[in-house]
């Protein structure tokens, strides 16, 4: 893939980051200057990575703009049509025979790779893909997946599995019709990524929304504590999950990362 996708995005993570960081607006030449870049570059930067000007991009990230997407998004959930040319996702709980004694019965493979939101690993089962993680420290987040199945057998390679995923965001290989995950968790978890599922690229829902569709109302917070457990993060669209009030709350790689998600989405989405 790319490099300069990861270059890009790093560069504008940290510009946002510091501009949450500080208590008054600061002026566009110094988000450049933190950077390291030109303003012509700084602004090129945008275009080239998320399709739109810095002035768009930083609209679309808003507390505002999130509350109009609410708004626009109030039925998304119910709506299940998928949009063309996107692979449908499937998810197939692991069973009990792959869980027990620490899922010594699992093969892993496993890759890291570039995404438009920085470094990735991918990990997959014959069956499927098992997990998503962006990554800031290779070592820490493979020994994060090995938590996860301690005792699975594991070889470092990328397989056909892997590959449909990177297509999605390459144009070297046309998308495939389906992508298959093979996730362990309990039902409810289940029933929660299952409606993440539902939430096109470019909208946004809550956490009361999601609790609502999977038909617990009062189940909000362990929505949230399942949505957080999400095992592939991207693919199952965890971060397009936001406050009611438009603040678009933590994200467990970074709230910056989410937040730069969203905006990358959402430009793609208009253009």
């Amino acid at each position: 893939m790319n490099t300069l996708q990861t270059t890009n995005f790093d560069r504008i993570r940290c510009a946002i980051e510091y501009i949450d960081g500080l208590s008054k607006q600061p002026t566009l030449d110094e988000v450049a200057a933190h950077v390291n870049l030109s303003l012509p570059d700084f602004r090129q930067l945008f275009v080239e990575w998320a399709g739109v000007s810095h002035e768009q991009f930083m609209q679309y990230i808003s507390t505002g703009y999130a509350r109009h997407i609410l708004r626009e998004s109030e039925t998304v959930l119910y709506n299940t049509a998928r949009p063309a040319n996107s692979p449908s996702i499937k998810i197939e709980s692991m069973t009990p025979d792959e869980c027990k004694n620490s899922s010594k019965n699992l093969a892993i493979n496993y890759c890291f790779t570039d995404s438009p939101f920085g470094t990735a690993l991918l990990a997959s089962t014959p069956k499927g893909l098992c997990y998503i993680a962006f990554v800031d420290d290779e070592t820490h987040v493979l020994n994060i997946l090995k938590s996860i199945f301690p005792k699975a057998r594991y070889t470092n390679t990328t397989d056909r599995i892997q590959q449909d995923v990177l297509s999605l965001f390459t144009k070297d290989r046309p998308a495939p019709e389906e992508i298959k995950l093979h996730v362990k968790g309990t039902t409810f978890q289940l029933s929660v990524w299952e409606a993440l599922l539902k939430i096109p690229m470019g909208s946004l829902t809550t956490y009361g929304n999601i609790a609502q569709y999977i038909g617990n109302p009062k189940a909000s917070r362990p929505v949230g504590t399942a949505i957080g457990q999400n095992p592939v993060s991207l693919l199952v669209p965890c971060h397009r999950v936001i406050q009611s009030t438009g603040i678009l709350g933590g994200y467990m790689w970074g709230p910056s990362r989410k937040k730069v998600m969203i905006g990358w989405e959402i430009a793609h989405q208009s253009l």
